[in-house]
């Protein structure tokens, strides 16, 4: 099939649309508009399209054909762009889709209708190379759209203003470019009803896509929308940057973001190892999936978690149970997420924790006996009990809020625990979970704090402690104060780094001796070992031998 590209007579006339201002919104007027997004807290995103047939990641792994583009996958330009003759996705079945996120306990759901690589998932009059096109010959929005709204969801199109197929983008034609564009976003916004999210996207390059108008044709068409920060984002800039007035929410990509209350934020994550389908992906169990909600909730965020649907167009069975058993969860504990803020306690990977109304719900994450403690909370607690009624006893004083209850009752998902106080948990500042490890290694990057002993135990795989690059042997510590009992350990080398460790063993302080618990070679991303049970109060990460400056992200101590 030859590119065609056909401007059809029903745009918006862009030119009269200056007359569109920037929002006018009072603060109160913003936040009724995005109700429904802060209540709903859990969605599902979608990535489909001809590149199912190859189970590579969609757009990144179509070859490069314009420099000024980021892509340089191994599919020829020639085989990507004529997937679509061989796209029949059969088993496609709007209903099914809706069915799993209903099941999974998601409320909106945001679809690829276009991605970077320029194929549409509509029957479009602006640009040939679309769904219609292909043996299916169905228009794909169309069906969703109307399923989405019959199922009582919100819907949300996933649309990239960048196109690394169009010959005119990001050249001295661009403004052919832009018209194309526009004219695409256009139908996405008349022709299929009424639209809850408009999800832009990024690739790190110049944003060229006549942001103020685009902008304006979203809101001229559809003014109680909610827009994704990304229109805006260009060279240098990060996901989590507002920098329009029109953009209403940030967006941290496969990692939950910071506690933030300010400024909405949606954690975009995938449940395999990429966004469009794979053969025998590794896929996050249930248990994962409930861990990075709850902890994406009690930072105040909503979680965008993606499939990617199977050629024929069914999601794979295995996606489609762990997402059923994460439905099961919110079923018993609906109240902890859904319409929930963030807080009072920041998340951790061990504990996080929301809020509505008198009431604090903490959720348990790793919850290995019946007894815990937390920073004391400013307001007196009035009950606690866990979600299921079963009862909790609790004491506050020193500072201390102290929990305990049947250890039977834990639940190997998420042990979720209510809190009823004395006043609004809504005003309560954001408390935060202060580790209790004093940590200490042989040798810091450069001296600077930000690679400190402290990162390799503060429950945050973005920082790291880090060593100069010329050390090929080193320790890292950690003092607990007093005598803890654990029985396993992982830890998490640097990623980046790639497996600098070589040799190493885990060691305990025993008197004046030092005694090892095991020893090993490589670490790696996910090391994990379970031994006996030891009582030590200082343990002991020996590097003995590395390629080059070792980096540890994690080093978890546990029971």
């Amino acid at each position: 099939m030859k590119t065609r590209f056909r401007i059809g007579c029903g745009l918006l006339a862009l030119a009269h649309l200056s007359a569109f201002a920037a929002p006018n919104e009072t603060p109160a007027q913003r936040e009724a508009r995005m109700a429904w997004w802060r209540e709903a807290r859990f969605g599902m995103f979608i990535h489909y399209g001809p590149v199912s047939l190859t189970g590579k990641e969609i757009s990144w792994s179509r070859a490069n054909s314009n420099p000024k583009c980021p892509n340089k996958g191994p599919t020829p330009v020639e085989v990507y762009d004529n997937l679509y003759k061989e796209f029949n996705p059969t088993n496609y079945n709007a209903a099914d889709w809706t069915d799993v996120a209903k099941a999974a306990g998601m409320k909106y759901v945001v679809l690829t209708a276009k991605h970077c690589d320029g194929f549409l998932l509509w029957d479009s009059k602006v640009d040939a190379y679309n769904i219609m096109a292909t043996p299916f010959q169905r228009d794909l929005c169309a069906e969703l759209a109307r399923t989405v709204r019959a199922d009582g969801l919100k819907l949300g199109w996933y649309f990239s203003p960048m196109d690394w197929r169009d010959p005119d983008f990001r050249t001295e034609r661009n403004a052919a470019f832009i018209t194309r564009m526009q004219g695409q976003l256009s139908e996405l916004l008349h022709n299929y009803g009424r639209m809850d999210v408009i999800w832009f996207d990024y690739d790190g390059r110049e944003a060229v896509y006549d942001q103020a108008g685009t902008y304006v044709l979203v809101k001229k068409a559809q003014p109680q929308i909610i827009i994704n920060n990304r229109l805006d984002l260009s060279t240098g800039n990060k996901n989590t940057e507002l920098l329009s007035p029109f953009a209403d929410y940030y967006t941290p990509e496969q990692r939950i973001g910071s506690y933030d209350d300010q400024r909405p934020w949606e954690t975009c994550m995938t449940l395999g190892r990429q966004w469009s389908w794979r053969p025998d992906d590794n896929i996050k169990s249930a248990a994962e999936v409930i861990s990075i909600l709850a902890r994406t909730v009690g930072g105040d965020g909503n979680l965008l978690l993606n499939v990617g649907p199977m050629p024929d167009g069914r999601i794979a069975p295995r996606q489609v149970e762990v997402l059923k058993q994460v439905g099961a969860w919110l079923t018993r504990n609906r109240d902890s997420i859904y319409g929930t803020r963030g807080g009072p306690w920041k998340p951790s990977r061990a504990i996080a924790s929301t809020r509505k109304g008198k009431a604090v719900f903490i959720h348990l994450l790793r919850a290995e006996d019946g007894r815990f403690e937390l920073p004391d909370l400013s307001r007196k607690v009035l009950s606690a009990s866990l979600m299921n009624g079963g009862p909790v006893k609790f004491t506050q004083g020193v500072g201390k809020l102290r929990l305990t209850f049947d250890q039977a009752a834990i639940d190997p998902l998420d042990t979720v625990i209510r809190l009823e106080l004395d006043g609004s948990a809504m005003d309560l500042a954001p408390v935060e979970l202060l580790s209790t490890i004093k940590a200490s290694a042989s040798n810091v990057f450069r001296n600077e704090e930000r690679y400190g002993a402290d990162n390799a135990f503060d429950d945050d795989l973005h920082t790291r402690w880090a060593t100069d690059a010329e050390v090929k042997e080193a320790w890292l510590e950690a003092d607990f104060g007093e005598p803890k009992t654990f029985s396993k350990v992982t830890i998490r080398e640097w990623a980046s780094g790639g497996k600098r460790i070589q040799k190493f063993e885990v060691r305990y302080r025993d008197g004046n001796d030092w005694k090892t618990i095991f020893a090993g070679t490589t670490v790696g991303a996910n090391f994990r070992k379970e031994f006996p049970a030891v009582t030590a109060r200082v343990v002991r990460l020996n590097i003995l031998e590395a390629t080059k400056g070792p980096t540890i992200d994690e080093f978890e101590i546990l029971k």
